[in-house]
């Protein structure tokens, strides 16, 4: 399979992946009346055919001579699960960041979620796999955390309505950015213990956990949605063909970021590719300025908070960067 020996290849593997996982959701502003349960469906659907693709092509050549079924024939079953129960607890916390965003908004959901998920994800994975120097992993997550926080004094300030923030809502944004941060040690586990799964095996079944967990999370929220009107699987099949499209497209986004988060982590380790990957709401934000236009008329302590962002995050993968080479 396809690891990269050296780190500046890791590195750039990384960087892609941050700009997958901020750029995955443009696919859903793309769609026309289509609700996040039903595009979730195609979404899930997406990370999971990707991450087939690329095991058995990246994951069955190049520089190490395991395949992906040779891999998976081999390594321990726990390794199995601890990978697909990590697509689990990753689903879980997506549905539930929307969820959140739903209720108290960007400006609050991103911080809580995204700053608690870069905590408990690093100090996890690093007590499992302890690779890179800790007190320079630390400065650099606590500048990543700086700069998320940023982002959402940005759109906070953007908006031109205070919005009463709701206790359901920061609980679920809690809950969110805990579980997103859980997912974290348990691919470090089924990367680095007995014998081990390789990176591309274990996105294939991380994300098989994430499909199946829709059968019962996604089913929940098409009923009891937290807003508008409940959907059924009818509404789902009577979408536009471009809506499903678009759908299958933002999970393949995602998907390519998720398979190179973990072959990078095969030589910096997941803590270090984790907290760079996580670096993704400055690739967000800047699709809402240059692309969407979000920040249009925005007053200036916006821009300001968004100029500090842009500095902080690629400070902080500068930083982090520094870790895994003083490590």
């Amino acid at each position: 399979m396809f690891v990269p020996e050296a780190f500046p290849i890791a590195l750039l593997m990384m960087v892609i992946s941050m700009i997958c996982w901020g750029s995955w959701a443009n696919t859903y502003k793309l769609t026309k009346g289509y609700r996040f349960e039903l595009f979730y469906w195609d979404y899930a659907i997406g990370i999971l055919l990707i991450s087939v693709v690329l095991a058995l092509t990246m994951g069955s050549m190049g520089s190490t001579p395991e395949g992906f079924f040779d891999n998976v024939r081999q390594a321990d079953r726990s390794n199995l699960v601890y990978a697909m129960v990590g697509g689990v607890i990753f689903n879980v916390a997506n549905l539930l960041l929307v969820a959140g965003i739903e209720l108290v908004g960007l400006a609050v959901a991103f911080p809580v979620a995204i700053g608690i998920a870069l905590v408990v994800g690093v100090v996890l994975s690093y007590a499992v796999q302890q690779t890179g120097d800790p007190m320079l992993l630390g400065l650099g997550v606590s500048l990543a955390i700086v700069a998320v926080i940023m982002d959402g004094l940005a759109y906070h300030k953007l908006s031109a309505q205070r919005q009463v923030v709701s206790r359901k809502g920061i609980i679920v944004c809690l809950v969110s950015g805990l579980l997103m941060g859980l997912f974290a040690p348990l691919v470090t586990r089924a990367l680095t213990t007995g014998q081990s799964l390789g990176p591309y095996s274990i996105a294939v079944f991380f994300t098989l956990g994430a499909l199946l967990s829709c059968f019962v999370v996604n089913v929940y929220f098409m009923k009891r949605p937290i807003a508008g009107e409940p959907v059924t699987f009818a509404d789902y099949f009577s979408a536009r063909p471009a809506d499903h499209g678009l759908g299958v497209l933002g999970g393949v986004v995602w998907g390519v970021g998720t398979v190179f988060n973990f072959v990078a982590a095969s030589l910096v380790g997941v803590a270090i590719a984790y907290a760079i990957g996580q670096a993704a709401p400055m690739v967000a934000a800047a699709w809402g300025v240059f692309v969407w236009n979000e920040f249009r008329g925005a007053p200036r302590s916006s821009r300001l908070y968004l100029g500090a962002m842009f500095v902080l995050f690629p400070l902080a993968i500068v930083v982090i960067s520094r870790a895994y080479l003083a490590g």
